[in-house]
């Protein structure tokens, strides 16, 4: 199933992500076509139970669909919907229809099936339907929320002028509202929507060293390539260095999720994209030198998201800080067993201390 994607994907991507795409969206717009076809291939529902009318793939089977999405850099909450139908499908909700996606930063409580409070920065958030939220109630509930039924729309959007919309609910009619199991932490948009970003930025980063490769074997400059240069070979293995690292680490979180997301791996992975996205975005504007900092080269389409993709859903700081508190508060003996332990024998104690 793996293959079958990766290879539909990044064919179906490569002819519809378009320079004129770009310049489309800018302005607002929503890629209508470019959606159509992802629909048409139903990526959205990959997750989905079979039972529910979906794929019944996992998380290790989707990485590539997410990671093609940040490669092309597409415009389109895929990788935000893939998590969305995720949730719904553990507990036992149908996938909605259309763009879905989640409200990671939300403080709504929900009674008597009305929905109270405040969404942040939610990807493309007017252009949804649908919003999948975990409310902040003392007994949470996954709550699915109808944009319409909003009373306050604040847009936004990120550096890399993707919408990150602001949603206001006031006893908003709650479209689906489902207790959260025992098994999901309140926590699981946060730690999936770091997982995928880790996802996303390997894909950027994974395009951004082809693009800067490339770039510095056609630049001449004192009658030879750039790239013969050992100083501009030093950073483009840098580049490389800090992409396979991104790469393997976002790999690994994947595939350690299962029910629920492993946070050992999650926290490492986002932690390694954040660095990775900081020092690949310098090296590519360094190596392409004045040409990548203009509006016409595609170069700033990936770093933009990149700088952008790395503070969403918990910043490499805050993600260190998590990852140092959990391991300060096992102990030094509780270290190595921790780092080579199965996730999955103890994913539920891991996650209460990294709280």
């Amino acid at each position: 199933m793996r293959d079958i994607f990766e290879s539909t994907i990044d064919s179906m991507l490569g002819d519809l992500v378009t320079p004129a795409l770009f310049r489309l969206c800018a302005d607002g717009t929503w890629p209508a076509q470019l959606w159509d076809a992802i629909e048409d291939g139903e990526f959205p529902c990959a997750m989905v139970p079979e039972t529910l009318g979906g794929s019944g793939a996992t998380w290790d089977d989707t990485y590539v669909l997410i990671r093609a999405a940040g490669s092309h850099a597409v415009p389109a909450p895929l990788a935000d919907t893939l998590l969305a139908n995720w949730v719904l499908g553990r507990v036992g909700i149908h996938p909605m229809k259309g763009p879905t996606s989640v409200a990671a930063h939300a403080a709504v409580t929900c009674a008597n099936g009305r929905a109270t409070g405040l969404a942040e920065n939610i990807p493309w958030g007017r252009h949804l339907k649908h919003i999948v939220i975990v409310s902040k109630d003392e007994d949470p509930s996954v709550l699915v929320l109808d944009t319409a039924s909003a009373a306050e729309v604040e847009h936004r959007s990120n550096v890399a002028g993707e919408p990150r919309d602001n949603l206001r609910f006031h006893h908003a009619r709650v479209v689906h509202a489902v207790r959260l199991p025992e098994n999901l932490s309140a926590d699981l948009l946060l730690f999936g929507g770091a997982m995928i970003r880790s996802a996303q930025i390997a894909g950027a980063l994974q395009s951004l060293l082809q693009m800067t490769a490339t770039y510095a074997t056609e630049r001449i400059q004192f009658g030879k390539p750039i790239g013969h240069f050992q100083v501009i070979q030093q950073q483009i293995a840098l580049l490389a260095e800090h992409t396979a690292s991104t790469l393997l680490a976002a790999e690994a979180a994947f595939a350690e999720a299962a029910d629920d997301f492993s946070p050992l791996p999650v926290m490492a992975a986002k932690i390694c994209a954040g660095e990775a996205a900081s020092v690949a975005a310098s090296i590519a504007h360094a190596v392409h030198g004045a040409i990548g900092f203009t509006d016409e080269h595609s170069l700033h389409l990936k770093t933009r998201r990149l700088w952008a993709w790395r503070a969403e859903y918990g910043s490499q700081t805050y993600w260190s800080q998590r990852l140092g508190r959990r391991i300060c508060a096992s102990g030094a003996a509780a270290l190595w067993p921790t780092l080579t332990q199965s996730s999955a024998m103890n994913s539920t104690t891991v996650m209460e201390s990294a709280s």
